[in-house]
């Protein structure tokens, strides 16, 4: 390959014919795809070995493990940093990980605080702002500004000049900073109380944004955005605005970083995560197929079962499937986890050993490699270049229609505790 640009780009078409290849679900119909992928695959390294190809990708797999998301929160005292970031790690404010939330000040100094399932992403609860004699350039300094990634400026009331003058200062030491204007929940709620006979929820929303970014502009803010967040209900009004903001806004890999990093808010979240780890499965199944692959028996193929068993498991997490997130759902939804436990189809990640991957690769692998020898007159001993491919197309499948189930389980979860 000239390239991993161009590596990626012909990698992509081959997992776009691998989304009709379920050769668990149904071989047969699956075939035909099979053959598309394989012959692809063939041509692809016709000149060498995709050992070259799948270290590249181990490489682009280690650089997504190992990057890193650190997000700034501040605003004013009483806010709600510390509501946001319990929110936005999907965690309750009696959890022990939460941050201490209260009326007064709980913030003197920088605080980290990783994701509970996700330790890449660390949300930092800065120092409030808005003091008398309070001056940005100095504030920057004191929390180490350089080590941010972006900056979330959050407000319950009024955004002040304090709030622009920040931004003014991020903004030319080139970082992204975004306006949330929190507590919008309590606003609605004085509004139904006040005005009962009037009240529209539209109409409200629609006067805090613009009450919000006129005061921004009038600080000398220019074309604010402004995003409405309730703490409380955080999968309600701008989070998802917030959310398709962010994602545009991040370069790719922090960007897959944040999506995973999210709690599943919604079957559309769920579906996101879902679409985004597919495009790396076949970096995964190449590095499976080609690195440290071992021979399994009865069958012409070899496969990395760490590498499978590994992802897998790692799937799990994401979806909040593993036995802490569930049991932190459970207590939050006050149901018996054995209850979340009860609707999940994909096997339980205890049964996710080595013996159980090995039997499931030879199983499928068997399927496919008979399939193959039928219609191509494989000999038993085939090429190294046939081997990966049959063993790229055998470990795809198995990793994509698991993908599929564990992110199912999570939308039938996310139900259950909604009852």
């Amino acid at each position: 390959m000239t390239s991993f640009k161009s590596l990626m780009e012909s990698m992509e078409s081959l997992s776009a014919l691998m989304k009709d290849v379920d050769i668990e679900l149904d071989p047969k119909a699956s075939f035909n795809a099979a053959i598309q992928v394989y012959e692809k695959f063939m041509h692809l390294f016709k000149d060498g070995s995709p050992e070259v190809a799948a270290l590249k990708a181990q490489e682009a797999l280690e650089s997504f493990e190992n990057t890193m998301l650190n997000i700034a929160v501040t605003g004013e005292t009483g806010a709600g940093k510390s509501s946001f970031i319990n929110a936005i790690r999907g965690l309750e404010t009696e959890d022990k990980r939460a941050a201490p939330t209260g009326v007064t000040e709980m913030t003197t100094e920088p605080t980290a605080y990783p994701h509970p399932t996700y330790p890449n992403v660390t949300l930092w609860d800065l120092p409030g702002i808005g003091a008398v004699g309070f001056r940005p350039e100095r504030y920057l300094q004191q929390v180490k500004f350089s080590r941010y990634d972006f900056f979330i400026i959050i407000a319950s009331g009024r955004f002040r000049s304090s709030h622009a003058d920040l931004a003014w200062k991020i903004q030319k030491m080139e970082k992204k900073f975004y306006f949330v204007r929190c507590k919008v929940d309590e606003d609605l709620a004085n509004e139904r109380r006040a005005h009962p006979q009037i009240y529209s929820q539209d109409s409200v929303l629609q006067r805090i944004r613009e009450n919000s970014e006129k005061h921004l502009r009038h600080q000398g803010v220019s074309n604010p955005q402004v995003f409405l967040l309730s703490n409380w209900e955080f999968d309600q009004y701008d989070f998802r605005l917030l959310e398709d903001t962010l994602e545009k806004d991040l370069p790719s890999l922090q960007r897959l970083v944040f999506l995973l990093s999210l709690p599943n808010l919604s079957p559309e979240i769920i579906e996101k995560k879902k679409a985004a780890l597919k495009k790396h499965l076949w970096k995964i199944s190449l590095v499976s197929a080609c690195i440290n692959a071992v021979p399994l028996e009865r069958v012409s193929l070899a496969c990395d079962i760490g590498i499978l068993l590994v992802s897998m498991i790692a799937f799990y997490k994401r979806f909040g499937l593993d036995d802490d997130s569930l049991a932190k759902l459970a207590r939050q939804a006050a149901k018996p986890v054995t209850e979340l436990k009860a609707v999940i189809l994909s096997p339980q990640v205890e049964e996710l050993t080595r013996d159980f991957l090995l039997k499931k690769c030879v199983r499928v692998g068997c399927g496919i490699t008979r399939s193959f020898e039928r219609r191509f007159k494989l000999v038993s001993v085939i090429s190294t270049v046939a081997a990966a491919a049959l063993s790229f197309i055998t470990t795809y499948s198995i990793l994509s229609s698991f993908l599929d189930k564990v992110a199912e389980d999570a939308k039938r979860i996310r139900k259950k505790a909604l009852e």
